[in-house]
């Protein structure tokens, strides 16, 4: 008998905790989504299975010496993995929309605002009980507004760590979201008039435009914000690779095995965070709500500058463009071309909208590197 208890104790059910149980629960939803809904499911599946793997009792894979343990020691608490990403990213990122109509920057620049305004709300929430955001922690939550994951996980291992799952999950899962979350708020800004607005074809953009861009992007960077170095520095390198049209093999590796292979370790690393003592709390459930509240902030207010620039420009702008601001590369721009083709069948805005997205990538960059120099 006192064999079989001893073997009873040493299995996982008798280890397991309503916490953890929940966890695993929540990494089996992540999962379902990733594979049914696919939503995400590059980063999803990872992140979902690292969940469970960190909440098997006795397994001991996210504490010191365990193998995701190691991961986000290496990858995360360093900043290399957001980093590496981002250079892949870049090395996937054609300029050619934005350099076509330069005022596009404009409004990349308008939906981080969302980040902006979710840092004073971050802030405001310190009145509620239960609720205890220190300025650092109100930033990294902040940047959730931006919509690119890579950004969300530097700057919070930067600045709050110990948020970083709930900052990872939230930024993720509004990213695979926005076909449902973006439209209800695009249609409830613009008119059917107003959606239905065809632009003029994009100008072709020269093979030296695009070399010199990601060349001045980071001279610019390194003269007026060096704190967004790191992030910016590796997506113009990336881009640069991708355009000087003399290392396709370097471009290639980065938008294919690199990013995969670091998307896979991204994914595990910030899976294990997902545990019961870290993630189940009030603070959680708030960094979820602001999350959101800075997602819908940063689609209204490019769509609001979208419709402003629409009435003082000479060429028509479609404001559904401005929802594309955030950085959720290409989705967002996928959303407003089907939102647009609603309105008008022959209206396709997904090379329009793809300004708007790319400069949305480079102001979470910017925005973050603020917020590090700020308060970093």
């Amino acid at each position: 008998m006192e064999r079989l208890i001893t073997l009873w104790h040493s299995t996982g059910l008798a280890a397991m905790s309503w916490g953890a149980a929940i966890m695993m629960a929540v990494g089996a939803l992540l999962l379902y989504l990733a594979i049914s809904k696919k939503f995400e499911p590059l980063l999803l599946l990872p992140i979902g299975f690292g969940a469970i793997l960190a909440n098997i009792p006795g397994a001991g894979l996210a504490e010191p010496g365990g193998i995701l343990y190691l991961i986000y020691a290496v990858g995360i608490e360093t900043g290399v993995f957001p980093l590496l990403i981002f250079m892949g990213v870049g090395a996937m990122t054609d300029f050619a929309p934005l350099l076509a109509n330069p005022r596009t920057l404009l409004l990349g620049g308008a939906a981080q605002f969302g980040i902006f305004a979710t840092l004073l709300g971050a802030i405001a929430l310190n009145a509620v009980p239960g609720f205890e955001f220190t300025l650092a922690d109100a930033a990294a939550i902040a940047i959730i507004g931006g919509a690119d994951g890579p950004t969300a996980i530097f700057l919070a291992s930067k600045l709050a760590p110990e948020l970083l799952g709930a900052i990872a999950v939230a930024a993720y899962s509004y990213m695979a979201l926005v076909p449902i979350i973006q439209p209800p708020i695009m249609k409830l800004l613009t008119s059917q008039s107003e959606r239905a607005i065809a632009m003029q074809q994009l100008r072709p953009v020269e093979r030296r435009e695009k070399i010199l861009f990601p060349l001045a992007v980071l001279l610019l960077t390194l003269l007026v914000l060096p704190t967004a170095t790191p992030l910016v520095g590796m997506f113009c390198l990336g881009n640069l690779m991708r355009e000087a049209g003399v290392v396709d093999r370097l471009s290639k590796t980065a938008q294919n095995e690199l990013i995969n292979t670091v998307t896979i370790f991204l994914g595990l690393a910030v899976g294990s965070k997902l545990t019961a003592d870290e993630f189940l709390s009030l603070q959680t459930l708030g960094i979820l709500l602001l999350g959101a509240v800075a997602f819908a902030i940063g689609t209204a207010a490019g769509v609001l500058l979208a419709k402003l620039m629409n009435k003082v420009s000479r060429q028509p702008i479609n404001p559904l463009i401005g929802a594309a601001g955030v950085s959720a590369v290409p989705m967002a721009a996928r959303v407003v071309n089907k939102v647009g083709l609603e309105a008008n069948p022959n209206n396709y805005l997904l090379m329009h909208a793809m300004g708007p997205n790319v400069a949305g990538v480079l102001g979470s960059a910017v925005a973050a590197g603020i917020l590090l120099a700020l308060i970093g």
